[in-house]
This record gives C-alpha cells, structure tokens and sequence, in this order.
C-alpha cells in the first residue's frame, strides 16, 4: 500500500479541486494526501454523495512529476473533459465528471497556474483607462494572496487566518478598513476590526453603517458595494448612517454558512437565515477598486473565511464529542463493574446473566445477591428511555433494591417506598419495569412483577409457565400498590428472567425477534442447565440480528433451583 504524501513531499506543485455539486454550490479542495482517493466511501479523501458514484470511483497520483487520473473500475466510468479515460495526465482547468448526468463535476487547478492567471487579470486590469491602481499595487495585491496562502498552511489560529483574510481584501481593494463580522442570533459580533496597515482598530473606530450591513445580509447578495461623490454624486442614495460617517465607499460581501459532516462534502447552505456574516470595508478618502477580478477574488475570499469557521467549528465540535465519549466509555466501564461479577455457580441455586447495552450506557441492569445461606434476592429492571438519564436512574434502582430481606411480606412495602421516591424525583417523566423476586432453599419462589416482561419457568419436565405483572410499572402512578406473588419450583426448574430488548431485537429488515423465537430458544436446552439456555438465547438473538444495530439494551437472567439435595446435612 502506498503511504500518503503531501504534494509538497513529492515534490509537486499544489494543486486543488474546484468541486461543483448538483445545486451550483462551489467550493475548492487541495489535493493531499497522494494519492488522493475519490468516491463514494466515507474513507475517501473527497466523498462524493451521489448513489451512482462507486464506491471507490477514481484517484490522483504522481508519477514522473506529474498529476495523473486514473478510474478505479467504476461502474459509470471517469471523464476527463468529455471524454472516458481509464488513465489521464491532468493539465490545468481539466474537467473531471463521474459519468451520470446532473452530477458532481471537478475543476483540476495547479495552485502555480492560478497565481499567474491572477498576476495576469491584475496586468490587464492595469492597461484599462479605469484602472486607479498600477503595477506596484497589483504586486502588493499578489503579495496578500501568497501571506494568506501560507498563513492557511501553516497557522493554527483561527484570528490569525481571519485577521489575513481581512488584511488581503484591504490589499485587493485599497480600502482604508476592513470588518469580519459574525452572526449571534439577531446580533451582528465584530471578530476581526482592522486598518490597511494591519493595525487593528480601538473600540472608538468601529462605527460602521449597519443598515447597509444588514441589507446585505437580508438579500445575500454576492457583493454589495456603495460608491459615494463627495460632491454629492452617488452612484446609490446613501443611507444616513454613512452619510453621517462620511463614508466615500462601501463593500459588503456576505459570508456564507457551510456545513460539512462525516461522509458528506461541504455544502454551502441556501437559507438567508444561515448566513454567517460579513466580511465588511470602508473608505473615507478613495472608492473602493473592484475592477478586473477584484470581486472574484472578493468572494473566494468569503468563502475562505466561510471554511475556516466551519473547521473550527468542527475541530470544537470534535473536541467536545471526544470529551463525551471518554467520559461515557468510563461510565460504562462503571455501569459494568456494578453488575454481579461472580454469580453462584455451585450448591442449591445457580445463576446465568448478561446484559448488553444498545447505547454506550444503559437502562437495564440486574443483580442476584445472597441474603443468608438460606435465601437468595434477584432482580432485573428495565428503565424507560435511552441514554445517560436512564443509566443514572437504573443505577439509582440497583443501590435501592441491593439490600434485601428474607421476608418476602416486605417485598411489596419496599416496591411502593421505591414508586414514591421516584415520582418526587421525577414527576412521572422516568419510570421502570422491574422484576423483583426471592427464592429460598425450599423452592419457595416469592415475587414482584412491576408490569415487567412475564418471566418463563420451565420445568424439569420441559413445561412452561409465565409469572404475570402485580403491579404497575415503578415510578408511573402514585399510590400504585404492588402485590407479592409466589409459585413453588422444584429440583431441576429454571426461571428465565429477560428485558423487552430480547423479544423487540430486530434484524436488518425490520422484523422483531419475538416471543415465539424465544421459546423456541429456550426448549432446545430445557434440560440444560441455566448456563446451557442463557447461551441458546444469546445465539439465536445474535443470529437472528446479524450485527444489525438494537434500539434497545438486552438483558438475560436465568435463574436455576437445584434444590435441597445439595444443601448440607446438619449432624447432631
């Protein structure tokens, strides 16, 4: 495999990629890491999101010192300038498609060729009789270009990048001062506040005429530029705000807001309402020059602020959501740990459990705990919702319900002091499902069932039955009573205990898992032991899903009774 490189590594001149998507919506790509990989993947190095494009559609490499295009078996093949190529050396302003109309299309440019092509319009801009400016500004104007061109590669501050955007439209111009201004909700924020010497401005020179600023942003035009005559000619009426300022000149160009996500190119977004500012400048003394491509260069510089502020905030955005993924990867390394390690595995009780979360963190837990050598205590809760809240809550259930007694009288009593806690806290907006239960040496199986999936006892003899709801969910109505049940079990039954997130698991279709799967699961190993029908429910689960992604936590208990014939025999 060949390692990436920088077209600077290489030796290379830079080149980019002037990408246009379906709507019209510019924007330019710098072509590195080589080679550089375009498709459909998310892995690409320019995703294209258009079904019809491969997967993996095309690439640009280096050999020899020069860029070539090679198409990678794709099913609608690449063009270059009209014509399918399987291999094509790339010259500068080649067109390159995707073979399906009302596509994307690219723009090959060398970085080189484009400087001189701009060198050029600047020459020839020079000769016209309206030109105010001669061949030293038009080399201070490439001068700006190049500062910001090395100010985007190599600086790391956003004020930095901003602050030579706004210093370059005051070459290009000749304006006296230059605004970059952001949107806060219905307020306009100055970021960057400059003069043409690159000094930035005291608080008491940032007067500028809003209602030509907000104009601007209302009607997002490409370029709003007002020129004024001192005499009192104007191009425009001039608005009182910069009448008042004695303004001889304006130029307002709207910035943009782009969004650019994971597996999607950047897209420029067409409300009004998502424009993001305004790169804004003003002269007192001369008007502004916006001859030969000065508004060209303008907007490309509007969209390079426009892209610089979208990294950013990418860069925050990534920072934030790697600050949440560790701080959920240690709660769910907590929310592990709190789950019964060591579950009984010899003597007259013995247990099987899991429970696999659909999120990072989940609702579900369970526990089994050993009240004295006589009687054991288990449980198993489901919480409503999804996500952080849930995993707090349902750990606010398993230190609530990990005490317990031997009475199962007083199951009930602690069911309805847990509802009312929870309804306090809560108000009805969080509640639970919870199985709550008791078994003692005997095979006296006493229980709660807070509206919770009825749990199966299978018996030694292969027979089913379900343990039906007592009560209420927990933490839904006030005053809900909670009854306590019991069932005998004899030596060799086995009590499977589950979460709606088994029978509601769904595979890539759609369709549910289901009750009926899960008998049938479990009747392939009635006569195996609680570790033997816990893993048949897990396999059938897993196979049933594929690797499919569960909107639900899966949770599994399986509860054994091997009886009395284990418990030891007192001598006297």
């Amino acid at each position: 495999m060949v390692k990436p490189e920088p077209a600077a590594a290489q030796g290379m001149e830079p080149a980019s990629l002037v990408v246009t998507d379906p709507s019209g919506n510019r924007i330019r790509v710098p072509i590195e890491p080589l080679p550089f990989h375009i498709g459909r993947q998310p892995e690409s190095d320019l995703i294209i999101r258009d079904s019809r494009v491969s997967r993996v559609h095309s690439l640009i490499l280096v050999e020899a010192g020069r860029y070539f295009l090679e198409d990678c078996g794709s099913r609608h093949g690449t063009l270059v300038n009209g014509k399918k190529v399987k291999r094509h050396p790339l010259a500068n302003s080649d067109r390159i498609e995707f073979g399906v109309p009302d596509s994307y299309s690219l723009v090959f440019a060398l970085d080189g060729a484009e400087l001189k092509r701009m060198m050029e319009q600047m020459g020839a801009a020079e000769k016209t009789p309206a030109a105010p400016h001669g061949v030293g500004a038009n080399l201070g104007k490439l001068r700006a270009i190049l500062d910001l061109a090395r100010t985007l590669q190599h600086s790391f501050s956003v004020d930095d990048v901003l602050a030579q955007v706004v210093d370059t439209a005051l070459a290009i111009t000749g304006a006296e001062r230059g605004f970059l201004m952001l949107r806060k909700g219905d307020v306009l924020e100055t970021r960057i506040a400059r003069n043409h010497h690159g000094r930035k401005l005291a608080e008491s020179e940032l007067r500028v005429p809003r209602d030509v600023i907000h104009r601007a942003l209302q009607h997002r035009r490409e370029l709003l530029s007002m020129n004024f005559d001192p005499l009192g000619h104007s191009e425009t009426r001039p608005q009182n705000s910069v009448a008042d300022l004695e303004l001889r000149s304006v130029v307002c160009v709207p910035i943009v807001r782009i969004r650019a996500g994971q597996g999607e190119t950047t897209i420029a977004l067409a409300a009004a309402s998502e424009t993001a500012g305004v790169l804004y400048m003003d002269s007192r003394i001369s008007a502004a020059d916006l001859a030969g491509g000065n508004r060209e260069l303008l907007q490309t510089l509007a969209i390079e602020a426009s892209t610089v502020l979208e990294n950013a905030r990418l860069l925050e955005e990534e920072r934030g959501k790697r600050v949440m993924e560790e701080e959920l990867t240690m709660a769910r390394n907590i929310q592990q740990s709190l789950l019964p390690r060591l579950l009984p595995s010899d003597g007259w009780l013995r247990a099987c459990g899991s429970s696999l979360a659909s999120r990072e963190v989940g609702g579900d837990y369970f526990d089994v705990t050993e009240v004295n050598p006589r009687c054991w205590s288990a449980v198993v809760a489901d919480v409503s919702g999804k996500g952080v809240s849930s995993a707090l809550l349902a750990s606010l259930l398993q230190g609530a319900l990990i005490a317990s007694s031997e009475n199962p009288g007083a199951m009930g009593v602690r069911i309805e002091r847990l509802n009312r806690f929870l309804l306090e806290r809560t108000g009805g907006g969080k509640y639970a499902t919870v199985f709550y239960c008791l078994l003692d040496h005997a095979g006296k199986f006493s229980y709660v069932n807070a509206a919770h999936c009825p749990p199966i006892v299978v018996r030694a003899d292969g027979t089913e039955t379900e343990l039906d709801a007592t009560g209420m969910p927990v933490g839904l109505v006030e005053n809900a009573e909670f009854a306590v049940a019991e069932c005998q079990v004899a030596p060799g039954d086995k009590v499977v205990i589950y979460s709606d997130g088994v029978t509601e698991a769904q595979n890539a279709a759609g369709d549910f898992f289901g009750k009926k799967r899960l008998r049938e699961a479990i009747a392939a190993q009635a006569a195996g032991n609680c570790l033997a029908i816990h893993d048949a429910i897990q396999e059938a689960v897993a196979g049933f899903t594929e690797g499919a992604a569960q909107s639900d936590d899966i949770t599994v208990l399986i509860l054994e009774y091997v009886g009395q014939a284990s418990w030891p025999v007192l001598l006297t």
